[in-house]
């Protein structure tokens, strides 16, 4: 049998048998960094493509979501399941109606190949080859009387008609009297949308998922990527 005499003490061992301290600790901060770094990329493939925190700054959106409160913007989804009418969404403004680079929040109202039109004060949607449908709004801010408020036209020319090109949609905020939306900046392409406001997570006693209406007459659009057109689904909303 051969003897083997154990280790010597030194510099890369010292009496004990242990690691030498600086190794120890070497050690440990590489795990730390290992860590930091796998947690930054969760974050990120989180933030940028599942979901992601919004604070609304606007008062355009009240009183559905309140300045102060915080919105779960869903970004998966519509990857699967379009936007669609009724839907609350966040987006870069487009150029030129920026407001220091806060998205904006808003309510999808017309879809690709729709026509939006306002009369009297309420809003109309006509589809391609139906009827304009007067849209019932009970998320319209109200009036001191209890009344929706009426949506009238934004821009200097008093437009009130609009035809919803492919690959965009018209928007509007719930308080309609308060609101530059797309009656003021026109529609939006759907490529500034961020996602859709799906759960509003604060303050906490307004806590819960982000309603969506459904319109009576309509139905729901989805909107076709790879055509140049709206397809119309068979499901009618029902009321």
């Amino acid at each position: 049998m051969t003897y083997t005499p154990p280790p010597t003490p030194g510099p890369e061992l010292p009496a004990g048998g242990e690691p030498a301290a600086p190794r120890r600790r070497l050690g440990c901060a590489l795990e730390i960094v290992e860590t930091l770094v796998l947690t930054l990329v969760i974050y990120l493939v989180i933030h940028n493509f599942v979901a992601q925190p919004f604070e609304v700054e606007q008062e355009s959106m009240m009183p559905t979501v309140n300045p102060g409160e915080y919105v779960l913007i869903d970004k998966i989804s519509p990857r699967f399941n379009d936007y669609q009418r009724g839907d609350i969404v966040v987006f870069q403004p487009p150029e030129g109606y920026g407001q220091g680079g806060v998205p904006f929040i808003k309510r999808v109202i017309g879809m690709p190949g729709d026509i939006v039109s306002l009369n009297n004060g309420r809003v109309f949607v006509q589809q391609p080859g139906a009827s304009p449908v007067r849209i019932d709004e009970p998320y319209v801010v109200r009036t001191i009387g209890g009344e929706a408020a009426p949506t009238l036209p934004k821009d200097a020319e008093g437009t009130s008609t609009w035809t919803v090109p492919a690959g965009s949609y018209f928007v509007m905020g719930d308080n309609r009297p308060d609101s530059q939306d797309s009656r003021f900046f026109g529609v939006v392409d759907r490529e500034l949308i961020v996602g859709r406001a799906w759960l509003r997570y604060f303050p906490l006693d307004r806590m819960g998922f982000v309603e969506h209406p459904t319109y009576a007459g309509l139905a729901t659009a989805a909107y076709d990527r790879a055509g140049s057109s709206a397809t119309i689904q068979l499901s009618m909303a029902r009321p």
